[in-house]
C-alpha cells in the first residue's frame, strides 16, 4: 500500500493538480479562455508563409489554480504553430522582450547552417534583451518538427512550439484532416529552483520506495537469499526499481497543446474521415506512452521522415521525438487521446470528436512499472560478486573496434573508458548490453497491446549515403543518481574536448547507456541513421532513444560544417553536463 508522501500537503487536492484547470494556461490567463457555456476552447495560433515575426516575453499562466509567469512566444503557450513549405527560404525575426535574460530559438531536427541553429555559445551569442535576431535559411526537408529555446531552462517555462513543413511532393499516404498533438510538462516551480532541488535531492519525486512487504513478496517468489542479494545490489547503485523518471506527475501537470487534462483539448473529425495526427514530445523531462482506446494507429513517419507504415495500439515517445500517425475514427462520436507518463504518475489527455464539448472516459493509469537487473544491463550476472563502477576495462581503440553487436574480445563483457574508473561522477556501469530494438520498454511488455518499437520501423528509403562508416566513435552515457550529475564518458560538457569530425566523412557513433535512466540523444545539424541488428541502415532520426541496458549504433554523414551540440534532450540532464560539442571541420 502506498502512503501519502510527507511533502504532499499542497494547497490543491491531488486529483485537481493532476488534471489541472479546465480553463488553465497562458491563453486563459490573458483573458482568452472560453466563457461559461462557450463550447470552443482557445486554439494554438498558426503562422504560415516564409516571413515570421516572433516575440519572446513573459505571460501569466494558470494550470493549477496558482498563477505563474511563463516564457512565451507571441504570448502563447505553446508558441504558435509555424508552417513552412519545403524549398522555400524562410526569415524569422525573433525579438527578445524579456527584461533581463538572453534568449534563443533552436529549430529541432532542421538541416541548416550552423550559425542559424540557435545554440548560444556554439551557433551565436544569443539574443540580448531588447534585441532582434534574424534567422534565415533554406527549407531542405518536410515533415513534423518543433522549436524551443536553448537558453538556460526557458524550454521548461513554456518556450516551445510545433513546426510543420509541407512537402513539395504528395506524401505516400492519404488523409482528410490533420491535427498537431504537442505534449509537454508544466511546473509551477521556477525551473532553476527545480534544478537546485534535483541537485539536493534527486529522489524527491520517487514516492514508491521498496517496503518490508515488497521484500517479503520477493523472498516468497525467489527465496530469501536471492531477495537479499537483489536488495543489496539496488542499495549499492543507490537507487530503487521504481526510479523510472527523475521528475514526474508529483511535480508536473501534463499538457496537450497547452491544455491540462481537465481542459480537454479537442480535435474535430467528420465520420468517414482519415486523420493525420502529428505527435510531438516537447516536454522537458517526460516520456509519454500514447494510445487512443478503440482506435488503431498507423505510424507513417518518425522524426519527420517517412517510414513503412506500422499499425499499433500504443507507442512510447521519447522527449524531442515526433511521430505521425493515421487514424480512422468510426463507431463513436468521441475518442480519448491518452498519454500517460512512463512512471504512471499522471497523464495528458485530449479528445477526437465530431463536435466540441464531448468527453469520453479516460483510462486508468497502468500499473507502476519496476526495473529489473536485465533492464539495467546486469542480466545474468553474479550481482553479489560484482563490484560497482570500479572495473578498469582499458582504453578503447574506437577506430579498430568492430560493430556494436560484436564480441570485443573480453568474453562478451562491455568495456569502459578509463575516464569512468574511480570517477566520483559515475555510480554505475552496465556490463551486459544489447540494442534491444524490438523491446517495447519497461512498463509496456506483455500489456496485451501492440506497441511500437524501433525494430518495427523501417525508413521508406534506402541508406541515403550508401558508404560503410570509415571509423567508429563510442560514447558512454554516464551519471551519478544521488549527485544528479550527468555526462558522456564521465566527463561533463565544460571539461570535455569537442568530438571532431572530418567534413564529408561517414562514421558510426555507438552509444552505451551505463545509467539506469532512459536518455534521448540529439545530434544537431545532421541525421542519425540507426543501424539494425544486422548492422545495416534501418531508420533515420534526429533523436535516438537510449533505454537503460542498451547499446545502439547509428551512422552520421558529416555534411554540415561548423560547431554543433550533441546532448541528452532531458533538459536537466543536459544542464547537469550530458552534452558535447561536435565540430565538423575541413581536413580534420
Amino acid at each position: 500500500m502506498n502512503h501519502p508522501h510527507p511533502r504532499s500537503g499542497a494547497n490543491l487536492p491531488r486529483r485537481r493538480f493532476v488534471q489541472g484547470l479546465a480553463a488553465g494556461g497562458a491563453l486563459a490567463a490573458l483573458g482568452l479562455a472560453p466563457r461559461p457555456g462557450h463550447a470552443v476552447p482557445p486554439q494554438v495560433p498558426v503562422l504560415s508563409g516564409s516571413q515570421f515575426d516572433l516575440s519572446i516575453g513573459r505571460s501569466p499562466a494558470d494550470f493549477t489554480g496558482r498563477p505563474r509567469m511563463a516564457t512565451t512566444v507571441n504570448g502563447s503557450l505553446p508558441g504558435p504553430l509555424l508552417r513552412f513549405r519545403e524549398g522555400d527560404t524562410v526569415t524569422l525575426r525573433v525579438a527578445n522582450r524579456l527584461r533581463d535574460d538572453m534568449t534563443s530559438i533552436h529549430w529541432h531536427g532542421l538541416l541548416l547552417p550552423a550559425n542559424m541553429d540557435g545554440v548560444p555559445g556554439l551557433s551565436f551569442d544569443g539574443i540580448a534583451p531588447g534585441e532582434t535576431w534574424e534567422y534565415r535559411y533554406d527549407v531542405r526537408q518536410s515533415g513534423t518538427y518543433w522549436y524551443h529555446s536553448h537558453s538556460m531552462l526557458q524550454e521548461q517555462a513554456g518556450l516551445y512550439g510545433a513546426l510543420v513543413i509541407d512537402p513539395l511532393e504528395p506524401p505516400p499516404y492519404r488523409y482528410d484532416r490533420e491535427h498537431v498533438v504537442l505534449l509537454s510538462d508544466w511546473t509551477d516551480m521556477d525551473p532553476l529552483a527545480l534544478f537546485r532541488r534535483m541537485k539536493k535531492d534527486a529522489a524527491y519525486d520517487n514516492w514508491y520506495r521498496p517496503t518490508v512487504g515488497d521484500f517479503i513478496r520477493d523472498a516468497r517468489a525467489n527465496g530469501v537469499r536471492q531477495a537479499l542479494r537483489e536488495r543489496a545490489m539496488w542499495d549499492r547503485m543507490r537507487m530503487t526499481p521504481s526510479d523510472i523518471s527523475d521528475i514526474n506527475g508529483h511535480t508536473y501537470t501534463y499538457l496537450m497543446n497547452g491544455a491540462a487534462p481537465a481542459g480537454n483539448w479537442t480535435g474535430l473529425f467528420q465520420p468517414g474521415e482519415k486523420l493525420l495526427l502529428r505527435f510531438i514530445n516537447a516536454s522537458a523531462m517526460t516520456y509519454f506512452d500514447v494510445r487512443i482506446p478503440g482506435l488503431k494507429m498507423t505510424v507513417v513517419a518518425a522524426d519527420g521522415q517517412y517510414i513503412h507504415p506500422v499499425t499499433v495500439d500504443e507507442f512510447r515517445i521519447a522527449v524531442a521525438e515526433t511521430f505521425d500517425v493515421l487514424v480512422e475514427p468510426a463507431g463513436a462520436d468521441a475518442f480519448t487521446v491518452f498519454a500517460q507518463d512512463m512512471g504512471r504518475t499522471g497523464y495528458a489527455r485530449g479528445t477526437l470528436a465530431v463536435r466540441h464539448g464531448l468527453a469520453p472516459p479516460v483510462p486508468a493509469l497502468d500499473p507502476r512499472p519496476l526495473l529489473t537487473m536485465d533492464d539495467m544491463g546486469h542480466g545474468g550476472m553474479d550481482h553479489g560478486a560484482m563490484g560497482h563502477a570500479a572495473m578498469d576495462h582499458g582504453a578503447m581503440d574506437h577506430a579498430a573496434m568492430g560493430h556494436a553487436g560484436m564480441d570485443h574480445g573480453d568474453g562478451g563483457m562491455q568495456r569502459h573508458p578509463t575516464s569512468e574508473t574511480g570517477n566520483p561522477l559515475v555510480d554505475m556501469q552496465a556490463m551486459s548490453l544489447a540494442p534491444k530494438l524490438d523491446d517495447p520498454g519497461v512498463g509496456l511488455r506483455g500489456n496485451g497491446r501492440t506497441v511500437l518499437t524501433y525494430g518495427a520501423m523501417r525508413s521508406l528509403f534506402d541508406d541515403p549515403d550508401g558508404r560503410e562508416p570509415g571509423r567508429e566513435v563510442e560514447l558512454h552515457l554516464t551519471g551519478h543518481m544521488e549527485k544528479f550529475a550527468w555526462s558522456f564518458n564521465g566527463t561533463k560538457f565544460m571539461d570535455a574536448e569537442p568530438l571532431r569530425l572530418r567534413y564529408g566523412e561517414r562514421l558510426r557513433i555507438t552509444l552505451v547507456n551505463d545509467t539506469m535512466m532512459s536518455h534521448p540523444i540529439h545530434l544537431h545539424g545532421m541525421w542519425s541513421d540507426i543501424e539494425g541488428d544486422d548492422g545495416e541502415f534501418q531508420l533515420r532520426k534526429h533523436t535516438v532513444d537510449m533505454p537503460p541496458g542498451t547499446k545502439r549504433s547509428f551512422r552520421v554523414r558529416a555534411d554540415a560544417l561548423g560547431r554543433w551540440a550533441f546532448h541528452c534532450h532531458l533538459l536537466y540532464h543536459m544542464e547537469a553536463g550530458m552534452m558535447r560539442e561536435v565540430s565538423v571541420e575541413e581536413g580534420a
